[in-house]
């Protein structure tokens, strides 16, 4: 009995050497174990971010920069950001409007109807500080893309006969025509109205400024059916709507 006990002992020593002195496994390095710290660091924090437990926050941190670069441009922004839209798409067919000319909805602009990707590369990904001046004069270049995903939702509240509402925290003197001028030339025509911050409401957060035009919206005799913004600022507040839907965006923080 001993015999055969010693004979297993030895199989499974020799066993357990091979499968370690592999020559086709790597070793985990210190420089690789700290960098899949990072990594998982940055990915509970965008999660903290999305799910707006962190909040007030200023920059994207610094050692999240590779990490938020690459979820922004390799893809998995765009695979999130299409899995909400369908999901919009399906509460869409739904709905049961009234189509008495009060059925309404609303967008954000900024990261949610046009993209500010490019501009936000030279900040390296919310990691810089936000920059008025610097994205003053990006604005004013209306050179912001369609979001492919938002804009196919615009021409489906368009053909389902809604009036969409545009609500933008961009100011309504400075840029407020070249905010139509980048929004006509990617595709986004026919919306009931595009409302800019006025001088009346500079100043205030945009979760008091976005919920008192959503509240003259429905004293106007409109029914919001839907919301849609990448801020939690933009879905906060009253009068938010029947639905509100969330789109991803880590790179800056908006109160």
């Amino acid at each position: 009995m001993r015999l055969k006990e010693a004979i297993v002992l030895l199989i499974f020593a020799i066993c357990s050497k091979a499968a370690n002195s592999n020559p086709y496994r790597r070793p985990i390095t210190d420089t690789q174990e700290s960098a899949g710290a990072t990594a998982a660091y940055c990915l509970s924090w965008r999660l903290a971010v999305e799910a707006n437990n962190l909040r007030a926050w200023r920059t994207v941190p610094t050692q999240c920069l590779r990490y938020i670069e690459g979820y922004m441009t390799l893809g998995q922004y765009e695979r999130d950001l299409n899995f909400i839209v369908e999901n919009i798409n399906d509460y869409i067919e739904e709905i049961i409007l009234e189509n008495d000319g009060s059925d309404a909805w609303i967008l954000d602009v900024d990261d949610t109807c046009i993209s500010n990707l490019l501009y936000y590369k030279g900040k390296r990904f919310g990691c810089d500080p936000f920059d008025p001046m610097g994205f003053k004069t990006w604005a004013l270049k209306a050179e912001c893309s369609a979001v492919p995903a938002v804009l196919i939702l615009f021409n489906k509240l368009m053909e389902k006969g809604i009036k969409i509402f545009l609500i933008t925290g961009r100011d309504e003197i400075t840029l407020g025509q070249a905010t139509l001028d980048n929004l006509y030339n990617q595709g986004f025509i026919g919306y009931e109205r595009l409302i800019l911050r006025s001088k009346a409401y500079r100043g205030k957060s945009a979760v008091i400024y976005k919920s008192e035009i959503r509240k003259q919206l429905v004293e106007e005799g409109y029914k919001i059916w839907g919301n849609v913004g990448d801020q939690w600022s933009d879905i906060q507040g009253d009068c938010v709507g029947e639905r509100s839907f969330k789109l991803p965006n880590p790179m800056y923080f908006v109160p």
